[in-house]
């Protein structure tokens, strides 16, 4: 599959369906409260994209995946599928979302708290967030993917935590996951050279333990192998010529 350069027209529409995306993590957040199951917090995303939004979940039915959002739990990493777990107060949460919208998707996550957290939880959650933004900021025309993976690896571990490797950011467009394949881990100037319409996510992955992680019988959910906690944070990027601009961020992001 070879790397989409955006049109205008396109552009708006990722633009779009960013917005939308970022909408649902916005609406959700009242919900996340103990008591609720991630089953729950399912159906209310769901009917809102379908319903309000008159868009689509993309998660749903991709590869066999069963459910409209991920629902990532304390040590699962990414792709936690909703089900009966009732929220307690000290979980961690990612719920990350993928919408369509006029034939382009939009794709972003978010860590939430039940209750108050750990302070390791808040600074592994931090550690990530910040992450994620140190990467997002190497977007520009004529840097290169490796500049991304550095600039994250580089503070993940300087503060002791480490990141996931199995699992990266990637083109969106059109297509769900399409090229390049986003490293969170890497060296400066190499992979593919960055171009203005590029459209991608950040979305670094990242362990207060070891970075190694498993994958579940169910096919879907990943989780530290250590069974230490894990935090991530995702935008949807495109490229400028000038830069960067993140089509993803919600009401509090701006």
């Amino acid at each position: 599959m070879t790397i989409t350069i955006k049109t205008l027209e396109e552009q708006e529409k990722m633009r779009k369906a960013g917005r939308l995306a970022a909408n649902v993590l916005d609406m959700i957040s009242d919900y996340i409260k103990p008591g609720i199951s991630t089953d729950e917090l399912d159906a209310i995303c769901h009917k809102f994209i379908t319903e309000e939004q008159k868009a689509i979940p993309a998660p749903l039915n991709y590869m066999g995946f069963p459910k409209s959002i991920c629902t990532s739990l304390n040590h699962v990493v990414c792709h936690g599928i909703p089900g009966q777990r009732v929220l307690k107060t000290g979980d961690c949460l990612n719920i990350d979302i993928t919408v369509i919208k006029d034939g382009f998707h939009g794709d972003t996550s978010r860590m939430f708290f039940v209750g108050k957290p750990s302070i390791k939880a808040k600074r592994l959650s931090d550690i990530a967030y910040k992450s994620m933004w140190l990467g997002i900021e190497q977007l520009a025309d004529g840097k290169y993917l490796g500049d991304i993976g550095h600039a994250i690896q580089s503070f993940v571990e300087k503060n002791r935590f480490s990141v996931v490797r199995e699992y990266c950011g990637h083109g969106i467009g059109s297509v769900f996951h399409e090229e390049p394949q986003v490293l969170h881990y890497g060296k400066p100037k190499t992979g593919v050279k960055l171009k203005a319409g590029m459209t991608l996510t950040i979305e670094p992955m990242v362990n207060a333990g070891k970075k190694e992680v498993k994958l579940l019988p169910d096919g879907w959910t990943v989780v530290t192998k250590d069974h230490s906690l894990s935090a991530q944070w995702e935008h949807t990027i495109l490229i400028t010529k000038d830069g960067f601009e993140v089509l993803t961020l919600g009401l509090d992001q701006r």
